[in-house]
């Protein structure tokens, strides 16, 4: 709970004075609206039952009885547009939180990370933000002070029958905690067996193909029934709380009280000033039991709110990548020509502890030189990718970049001078030319050099609308080959010193192949290329291979050197190779 009102308190910050006086104004409205019983008994004391008919000052109450319940609409009217619109801010600042934060989550995080869920807590559980405020806060707030003042009237008018009506406060206190105790475990996994129902349907969408290729959407139509029947069931539970111990249970306790109240006046000697006091009682009691009711009705809704809320602030929690803010240090080591573009000393790391990926790994890699990185499946190439691009740390040996150890470079600065084709290319549902900008804001003409560096240019100016023609979800309307071709251009715009291509051509034609390593053969001396690549003939013209097994160095220099080693671990990768094509 103390989780949910930090974030809330951190989300609604800005906007705490339309709070402030969103309960000025729920307070002036309950004042006004608990004077309406009271100038009733006066009317009903003073001139009705006396017949004294003062017809000014009979209108006069009548008419201060309708005013008062005009400006509490009014004001109640001011307060909710006051109140909506600082939930629905709240809730715009809280996605904008929790989206930039898992921007900066570190690659480690989304290794366990289902997607389906991710989604469903920046939209549905951000949105039970606006739920907490408009129909908890707001009711809760609203009962409470009515309930306060319309006790305060009720003192004032008699105490001892007030002491009856107060003695029904312990009661709902007893159902309030019953219905915790039986709702709460309910909400909880119903909110968790939401996004686990999203996160089922967004892996089965991705993944259809495969899944229909497999005959296995029955399987997965059953898992997804027993998920489902798993949330229908909490959310029965959580309703059978709310039947039981919600309205019903305080509409049986009103029909107690007003019995106990008119008991209570059956049994004394009553005067004619007195039968004021009994309409001002019963309409009293109404605006008591319905504020109980209804700040009871809202712990449904609060619970689900709470947990949801404390869902997200879990995600917040979350350690972001490491900062990189050494600016001056990085600046220096921009200009340091002499460096290598990236010196590895001793790198030992593991995913899991005690299953080592890679072990003393030391080697250099001079800046405008072509690098290939090769080796059976497992042998450590990916591993070393990430770290080479700072999604894991290294947290054993180290690794240089121009000079300067890795965790010690400008975040900004980092990702900006290194460049990466991946092996699936990601593509927006957007147009060629965003899918290149990645929202840096270049212009055209270095748009087009980089798609002529990548040999792209030819092929995206022949579409439709040539770069403002949209790819489609995933570059649908491309092959995979183009998508491969507009991630390089992509990499390239950033005019980055250091290119990373992780497998960058395994999925694609020996034609598209050629052009990539054509595209890479006049990169040569301008560009620090690191391949790792599964078709060997990709860095065949390498200036230096790199053969990784079982996360170490098993071999290195050009093809013709390591071709030249009999029973070498590279010449029988590529002989393998050529007999399979």
């Amino acid at each position: 709970m103390r989780q949910a009102i930090d974030l809330l308190h951190r989300a609604a910050r800005p906007d705490q004075h339309h709070l402030g006086w969103a309960i000025l104004w729920l307070a002036l409205a309950a004042l006004l609206e608990v004077m309406g019983p009271i100038m009733g008994k006066a009317l009903i004391d003073e001139h009705l039952l006396p017949h004294h008919l003062d017809w000014p000052r009979m209108a006069g109450l009548l008419a201060g009885v309708v005013l008062t319940g005009w400006i509490a609409s009014g004001l109640r009217y001011l307060q909710l547009v006051r109140l909506s619109g600082l939930a629905m801010r709240s809730v715009m600042r809280l996605r904008e939180m929790v989206y930039t934060h898992v921007l900066l989550l570190p690659m480690a995080f989304f290794d366990r990370a289902i997607t389906g869920q991710l989604v469903s807590r920046v939209t549905n559980d951000t949105e039970a933000v606006k739920s907490l405020y408009i129909q908890v806060l707001f009711v809760m707030l609203d009962s409470t002070i009515v309930l306060i003042g319309t006790m305060c009237a009720m003192a004032w008018l008699d105490w001892r029958l007030m002491l009856i009506v107060l003695a029904l406060l312990p009661a709902v206190l007893l159902i309030v905690w019953l219905y915790q105790r039986w709702s709460a475990p309910a909400v909880t996994r119903a909110r968790a067996l939401r996004s686990e129902i999203n996160g089922q349907m967004a892996e089965s969408i991705g993944g259809m193909s495969v899944l229909q290729a497999n005959n296995a959407e029955q399987r997965f139509g059953q898992r997804f029934a027993s998920t489902n029947q798993d949330h229908y069931t909490a959310r029965l539970s959580e309703l059978r709380a709310n039947a039981w111990l919600l309205r019903p249970a305080l509409d049986l306790f009103n029909i107690i009280l007003l019995g106990a109240v008119i008991f209570m006046f059956g049994h004394r000697e009553m005067t004619a000033t007195e039968v004021g006091i009994l309409y001002a009682f019963i309409s009293y009691l109404a605006r008591v039991i319905e504020p109980l009711i209804q700040i009871t009705m809202q712990f449904s809704q609060l619970q689900q709110s709470v947990v949801a809320t404390a869902r997200v602030a879990t995600l917040l929690d979350e350690g972001a990548a490491q900062e990189h803010t050494d600016h001056a240090v990085h600046a220096e080591a921009a200009n340091d020509s002499n460096a290598p573009a990236v010196a590895i000393r001793h790198l030992n790391f593991a995913y899991n502890e005690g299953q080592p990926v890679l072990h003393d790994l030391s080697l250099d890699i001079p800046q405008g030189d072509f690098v290939g990185i090769v080796g059976h499946t497992g042998s450590g190439k990916s591993t070393l990718l990430s770290l080479l691009l700072r999604f894991y740390p290294a947290k054993h040996g180290s690794i240089m970049v121009h000079g300067m150890p890795l965790d010690a470079i400008d975040n900004e600065r980092f990702r900006a001078e290194l460049g990466l084709v991946p092996q699936d290319p990601f593509l927006l549902a957007a147009s060629a030319r965003e899918n290149i900008d990645m929202g840096r804001g270049l212009t055209q003409a270095q748009i087009e050099t980089a798609a002529r560096a990548a040999h792209a240019h030819d092929f995206i100016a022949a579409l439709d609308q040539g770069y403002d023609t949209p790819l489609g979800e995933g570059g649908s309307r491309l092959s995979v080959g183009q998508k491969q071709l507009i991630a390089i251009a992509r990499a390239l715009a950033g005019t980055p010193r250091i290119l990373l291509l992780d497998e960058a051509t395994s999925h694609i034609d020996s034609q598209t192949e050629q052009i990539v390593q054509q595209a890479l053969d006049e990169l040569r001396g301008k560009v620090t290329v690191i391949a790792i690549a599964h078709r060997l003939s990709t860095i065949r013209d390498a200036n230096r291979i790199i053969v990784l097994n079982h996360g170490r160095i098993a071999e290195t220099g050009p093809h013709e050197q390591l071709m030249q080693i009999d029973g070498g671990l590279y010449q029988r990768l590529y002989l393998l190779q050529q007999l399979a094509a």
